[in-house]
């Protein structure tokens, strides 16, 4: 399981969001986001690049 901290997350709608985003990625499974840690836990081997990338796109900054 991989983990990698969020910033600019303030909502639901925040972690709905990134959710989607990285369960949408190929590999990527069992995608939990935690708002009040600011972070995301996933399975899957994928290139951090990939993920900073799908998340950049959403409005969001992988730190």
């Amino acid at each position: 399981m991989a983990t990698i901290k969020i910033k600019g997350m303030s909502c639901h709608h925040c972690v709905a969001s990134v959710t989607k985003a990285l369960s949408e990625l190929p590999g990527v499974s069992n995608v939990k986001v935690d708002l009040g840690k600011g972070e995301a836990n996933y399975d899957g081997e994928i290139a951090i690049e990939a993920v900073k990338t799908a998340i950049s796109r959403i409005g969001f900054e992988v730190i």
